[in-house]
């Protein structure tokens, strides 16, 4: 049957809507661990507990515990998000979306690179995904020089502010609305990106 253009897609089946839901579970809870274990303490008994699933379940989503943790370790899909906005404003948006990651789903999309040192050489495996998907993905957004290190000073002022947010539970952060967080805090990182301009 041909469906008329501009006719809605048809919402995602219950099954699939709990599939997705399950394996984002999943993430989560994985993430949990990496950021307070060493790789190798982290069971999948333990991610399926903390997930809510059952281990035979993290194995059919996601086939092996190295799989799942090479998911939980690359930043591909954050990075998409986190600099989904153009430049001029980009400061402003990557500001923001830290901040909601971490208030509202309790996931900031950058901050486990900081828990590299707990994974040997699974840190090793870590340290090269943030580099390649994430300061480098950000330099080549950038023009004018030092794009390299312009990229990694302003992820360090947003990696700043996750730590204070989501590791020191900064009370005055943690009580701010984040809409003023955004005007103080969108110029700290938004020189690095567009030097000489308005912070965004």
């Amino acid at each position: 049957m041909t469906v008329p253009p501009g006719t809605p897609a048809a919402p995602p089946a219950p099954g699939r809507r709990d599939a997705e839901a399950t394996k984002a579970a999943i993430l989560k809870a994985a993430r949990h661990f990496l950021a307070r274990q060493a790789h190798g303490h982290i069971t999948l008994k333990a991610v399926a507990e903390r997930a809510g699933v059952s281990p035979p379940l993290v194995l059919k989503y996601f086939g092996s515990k190295d799989a799942l943790f090479a998911r939980v370790m690359s930043f591909e899909d954050d990075s998409a998000a986190l600099l989904d906005a153009p430049l001029d404003v980009l400061g402003r948006h990557m500001v923001r979306h830290v901040l909601e990651s971490q208030r509202e789903r309790g996931a900031d999309p950058v901050l486990r690179i900081v828990f590299a040192p707990l994974h040997g050489a699974h840190g090793d495996v870590l340290r090269a995904n943030f580099r390649t998907q994430v300061t480098e993905r950000l330099a080549e957004r950038l023009t004018g020089p030092d794009a390299g290190l312009r990229a990694e000073l302003g992820v360090a002022a947003l990696l700043g502010l996750g730590v204070m947010y989501g590791i020191a539970r900064g009370p005055g952060l943690r009580h701010s609305a984040i809409d003023d967080l955004v005007e103080r805090y969108a110029p700290t990182v938004q020189i690095h990106l567009t030097p000489g301009r308005p912070g965004g």
